[in-house]
């Protein structure tokens, strides 16, 4: 009977033991993946954020620029409804409200913004408001190309057809070294190179690039030494008169 009870109660403290163990190993897998995000977001450092700059959103929204033509429609009250441009300085100027900064804003931004500026003069207002007018997407083209500038960016465009928009190379070009520059945050661009005498002269597009609007690219005359990944903006004056 001694043998039966001090069997049981060795049984009973071991499965409190084993109880104990598993619960502290599962609030340790569980801490650690925040520890370690912690870890990583303290051990960041200002060369590695420059390194890897955040990035914008694979589809971005459109955002307003000067000179966009705004259509705002108010449903219960019609005698708010009326036509905005945005100005040099980025406002826009509401009937009965004033100067509203917008620039940089979507559609969906700021109409939320019209609102709030209203909802002071009217109850729980409804309106909608459309993009009329506004930048069509463009690339750039700069260097040893025949007509170096700006030119509208029609449907899918490969990086040879811009090439070819843009008056093809001249005969001190580098066409095996072109560089294209594509913005990818508000202060960094991100640099890539195509040997497009390779692509042409084998016949083999497959790495043709597909161009995205605001894209720039630069066909240099002489070799240029090894381009980072990722610029300054600010760099950008050395290879197009911005």
């Amino acid at each position: 009977m001694r043998n039966r009870i001090l069997c049981c109660f060795g049984a009973g403290i071991f499965l409190v033991t084993v109880t104990n163990t598993h619960a502290a190993q599962g609030k340790q897998a569980t801490g650690t993946p925040d520890g370690l995000t912690a870890a990583l977001k303290l051990g960041t450092t200002a060369q590695e954020a420059a390194e890897h700059p955040e990035l914008h959103h694979r589809n971005p929204r459109y955002q307003l620029v000067k000179d966009d033509v705004l259509q705002l429609n108010f449903a219960l009250t019609p005698e708010f409804n009326q036509t905005v441009t945005v100005q040099p300085d980025g406002f826009i100027t509401l009937l009965g409200v004033g100067d509203l900064r917008v620039e940089g804003q979507t559609v969906p931004d700021v109409t939320e913004s019209i609102r709030a500026a209203y909802s002071k003069t009217l109850h729980n207002p409804i309106l909608t408001v459309r993009l009329t007018e506004f930048e069509k997407p463009y690339f750039i083209a700069g260097g040893e190309v025949g007509h170096p500038g700006k030119f509208e960016l029609r449907g899918d465009t490969t990086l040879t057809e811009a090439v070819a928009i843009a008056g093809g190379f001249t005969e001190s070009s580098k066409h095996s070294q072109v560089w294209l520059f594509r913005r990818v945050s508000n202060d960094w661009v991100e640099t890539r190179q195509f040997d497009l005498k390779k692509m042409l002269n084998s016949g083999n597009l497959g790495e043709d690039a597909h161009l995205r609007p605001g894209d720039m690219f630069y066909v240099p005359k002489n070799t240029y030494s090894k381009v980072k990944r990722f610029i300054p903006v600010a760099t950008l004056g050395t290879y197009f008169a911005l």
